[in-house]
């Protein structure tokens, strides 16, 4: 193996990471509940749990199911809302090291508009992260993230109401997810994130129930990498715009997969909720196959497919 300095750096717009790895949100919580457990400081960003304006109580159980190869989820969006966030979440987050990126979602554009505002002025934050694109909500949710015009109207919302680099994270359940991101990349934001997660459902072949409390949730895990694969493909070779990848993504082999893809960073989800410690292990891993190759920057990498 090589023995050489690694440039880990990742530029998304105006977001410079010091690592090309970060959690996905909804995965990690506010960072607090692992800091027994992972070296929060090596990785590149915690990207927090979905807030909103109001507190929400999200969907009745059961809200997760697991599946081959993945797992489903309805949660439903919970969390305590702008207000708590800003009192009782944010300090911490800012003592443990990585950039901060909150996601941010609401019902109608003020409530992203009102969100990008509060969080610009808070102190502590890297980053927002835009969901428009929620599986299992009643309302917001997809409807905002199927349609190119509707998805550029929030992110433009939310990128003229903030300084701060603005992302946003797109569905895979659309007929051509090359055409949303052009879209919301038109409006100047600093990276597009692909994917969130699949429509999916289950149901319990003795009871006949399903089984999610809410019947159709998002699914999440390798079942879907190759889905988020090749959105992340599309996406990198029809817009200038940062991608991150997102989906599936449980070791350095996947995320090396994405970079090749066009991603300049990736974010780990799924995975660990079976290892706490699996984004960091991915970004170990990452930098030990960039000594190997003898390769000085992580970004190098980036679009490196053979066609």
């Amino acid at each position: 193996m090589v023995d050489l300095e690694l440039d880990m750096r990742a530029r998304i717009g105006r977001l410079e990471l010091a690592k090309p790895v970060m959690t996905a949100s909804g995965t990690f919580g506010f960072g607090e509940e692992y800091r027994s457990l992972v070296d929060l400081g090596a990785l590149g960003a915690i990207v927090t749990k979905g807030i909103s304006l109001r507190p929400r109580a999200g969907n009745p159980a059961p809200r997760i199911a697991e599946t081959p190869c993945g797992m489903l989820n309805a949660v439903g969006l919970e969390n305590p809302g702008l207000e708590a966030f800003l009192r009782d979440k944010l300090p911490g987050l800012r003592e443990m090291g990585p950039a901060v990126v909150v996601n941010i979602l609401g019902d109608t554009l003020e409530d992203y508009a009102a969100l990008a505002r509060a969080l610009d002025g808070a102190g502590g934050v890297d980053a927002l992260e835009v969901n428009i694109s929620c599986p299992n909500v009643e309302r917001g949710g997809l409807a905002f993230g199927t349609d190119p015009a509707l998805a550029a109207e929030v992110a433009a919302a939310v990128r003229e109401s903030t300084r701060l680099p603005v992302l946003v994270k797109l569905t895979p359940d659309v007929t051509d997810i090359a055409a949303v991101a052009r879209a919301v990349a038109a409006t100047g934001v600093d990276g597009l994130v692909c994917i969130n997660t699949l429509r999916g459902m289950a149901i319990d072949p003795l009871s006949g129930r399903p089984r999610l409390g809410k019947v159709i949730g998002g699914l999440s895990g390798p079942a879907i990498r190759p889905v988020a694969l090749r959105a992340v493909f599309e996406v990198a070779r029809e817009v200038d715009t940062a991608v991150v990848g997102v989906g599936g993504i449980g070791c350095w082999q996947d995320a090396v997969e994405f970079l090749r893809a066009g991603a300049v960073a990736v974010q780990v989800g799924c995975a660990t909720f079976r290892d706490p410690s699996a984004a960091v292990m991915v970004l170990r891993g990452l930098e030990d196959f960039l000594k190997g190759l003898g390769v000085r920057s992580c970004s190098q990498l980036v679009g490196a497919v053979e066609l």
